[in-house]
């Protein structure tokens, strides 16, 4: 359940209303630890997450960073520590770069500075699909 101010618990990630195929997605991966955890997000989502992420480990802040599970997982959630003793990459799909909405990062940032840490909105005004991990 989203303890965060109802505004932003409506934006949580929910199962995706478009097909994959219908958006045109390009999924790009997180990659998580020398275990080689792989999630996918979508490119866009992914571009917004590294910025954020990356401000967190510039400055040694280690937090956790959760997210919905795509229904095909479990219709669950995740998270995972990020720290900067763990290895991280961000593989996109397509070189392809995206506009970035300021609103959106501010909204994460914050979130990342929560006690619970980072955890996955949709962009405003947008649905996104839920990421999916393999290890």
């Amino acid at each position: 359940m989203c303890q965060a101010p109802e505004s932003k618990c409506a934006r949580e990630p929910r199962a995706p209303t478009i097909l994959k195929e219908e958006r045109n997605l390009q999924l790009g991966k997180l990659l998580y630890g020398a275990g080689g955890l792989e999630i996918e997000f979508d490119d866009r989502v992914l571009a917004h997450l590294q910025l954020v992420v990356s401000a967190k480990l510039r400055r040694s802040e280690g937090f956790f960073f959760s997210w919905r599970d795509d229904p095909a997982l479990g219709d669950g959630r995740s998270s995972i520590w990020l720290e900067t003793s763990i290895p991280l990459r961000f593989r996109y799909s397509s070189s392809q770069r995206h506009d970035l909405n300021r609103e959106w990062l501010e909204e994460l940032s914050q979130s990342a500075n929560q006690p619970a840490g980072l955890v996955l909105t949709t962009e405003p005004g947008e649905d996104i699909t839920r990421p999916k991990s393999r290890v």
